[in-house]
C-alpha cells in the first residue's frame, strides 16, 4: 500500500505538493492498479491546477485536492451531464473515488493537439473557421440541460453581485490604466441593467481558451477535435462564454469576431451588446484586461472603456 495522501491546509501547500511528484505519483499510479489499469507508462502533466497523470495513451487520472472539491463536482457534473449531448467530443468518465479525502476521477484521453500549440500558427481564414466552431460549441453546451449543475454554486446573481462590488479593487490592484479606470462606475451601472440576472440559466465552462480545446487536420484544413477541462463551470447567463474566445483569440479583427459571434447565434452586434460583453469582461472571474487582451496595442488605440469595446469587438 502506498502512501496516504496529505492533509494541506491551503493552496500554497498543495502548488508545492503537486510540483513534486515523487511525492504523489507512486499514490496515483495505485489508485490507477486499484481499478486494474496499467500504469506501466505514467506522463505527468506539469501544468494545470490538479494532479493530472496520462496512464498510456488511452486515459488520465485527475486528483483534486480536498481544498479544490467544488472543481471535482464541477467536473464530474459536467462531463455527465453533456455525455451525448453535443457533437464535440469530451472525456468520458471511466471511474470514479476518493482517496484519503481527495476525489479523483479517471477519464478517456481525446486524440487531438493542443490548440495552443496549433493556433498561433493557423492561417487568418483558418482561424475564423475554427472560432465559428468554437461559437457553435458553446451555443451546443448551452442548449444542454442544467441536470445537478443547477446546484453550482454561487448561484450566477449572487455571483455577478460579488464581482461587481469588487470590481475596480480588482483592476486598479491589477494595474489598469487610469484612463479605463475612470469610466468603470458608469460601465458597472450600465452592466446592472445589461446583465439579465434571473435569466434561466445555462452551463457556463468559462475558460473556451486554446488551452481548453484540441484541434485536428484533415486535408490541411484545421478544426475543432475535442473540449476539455470542466473544473469552473457555472450555471448562468450565456454570454460569459464568449468572453474567452473575444480575449484569447478573436484579437479585434472583425472577420473572427464576426465568426464567433454568428457561430454563437448572433447575427447582429450592436452597442448593447458590445457593452454588455466588456461589462462581463471586466466581471469575468479571471479577468485581467493587461494580460488578457491578444490585440498588439491596445492600450494606446482606446481612449477610455467605450473605444476599447469597439477596438475588442469591432463591425
Amino acid at each position: 500500500m502506498s502512501m496516504p495522501l496529505p492533509h494541506l491546509a491551503d493552496a500554497a501547500s498543495f502548488r508545492a505538493f503537486r510540483a513534486d511528484p515523487p511525492r504523489w505519483l507512486p499514490i496515483a499510479l495505485d489508485i490507477a492498479r486499484s481499478h486494474d489499469l496499467d500504469a506501466s507508462a505514467p506522463h505527468v502533466f506539469a501544468t494545470g491546477t490538479n494532479l493530472v497523470v496520462g496512464l498510456g495513451d488511452r486515459l488520465i487520472l485527475k486528483i483534486f485536492p480536498p481544498l479544490l472539491r467544488a472543481q471535482f463536482v464541477s467536473e464530474h457534473g459536467s462531463l455527465a451531464q453533456l455525455a451525448g449531448r453535443i457533437d464535440l467530443p469530451i472525456p468520458e468518465i471511466v471511474a470514479e473515488g476518493e482517496r484519503d479525502g481527495w476525489p479523483y476521477l479517471i477519464i478517456t484521453r481525446l486524440a487531438g493537439t493542443l490548440g495552443s500549440e496549433v493556433w498561433p500558427s493557423l492561417p487568418e481564414a483558418q482561424k475564423e473557421r475554427v472560432l465559428r466552431q468554437i461559437g457553435e460549441t458553446i451555443a451546443a453546451v448551452q442548449r444542454a440541460p442544467l441536470g445537478s449543475l443547477a446546484q453550482i454554486q454561487p448561484r450566477w446573481d449572487d455571483f455577478m453581485r460579488a464581482q461587481m462590488q469588487g470590481c475596480k479593487a480588482r483592476h486598479t490592484r491589477l494595474g489598469l490604466a487610469p484612463k479605463f479606470l475612470a469610466g468603470l462606475d458608469d460601465l458597472l451601472r450600465d452592466a446592472a441593467a445589461l446583465i439579465p440576472m434571473d435569466a434561466s440559466p445555462v452551463i457556463l465552462i468559462g475558460e473556451y481558451i486554446p488551452e481548453n480545446f484540441l484541434l485536428a487536420r484533415h486535408d490541411d484544413q484545421w478544426s475543432l477535435a475535442g473540449l476539455f477541462d470542466f473544473g469552473d463551470v457555472l450555471a448562468g447567463w450565456r454570454d460569459y462564454d464568449l468572453l474567452g474566445p473575444s480575449a484569447f483569440m478573436a484579437a479585434g479583427r472583425p472577420g473572427r469576431v464576426r465568426n464567433l459571434l454568428e457561430g454563437f447565434g448572433y447575427a447582429k452586434l450592436d452597442f448593447a451588446l458590445k457593452r454588455r460583453l466588456m461589462a462581463l469582461m471586466l466581471l469575468h472571474r479571471a479577468s485581467d484586461l493587461n494580460s488578457h487582451i491578444c490585440i498588439e496595442g491596445w492600450q494606446e488605440q482606446a481612449d477610455d472603456l467605450v473605444e476599447l469595446q469597439e477596438l475588442i469587438w469591432p463591425g
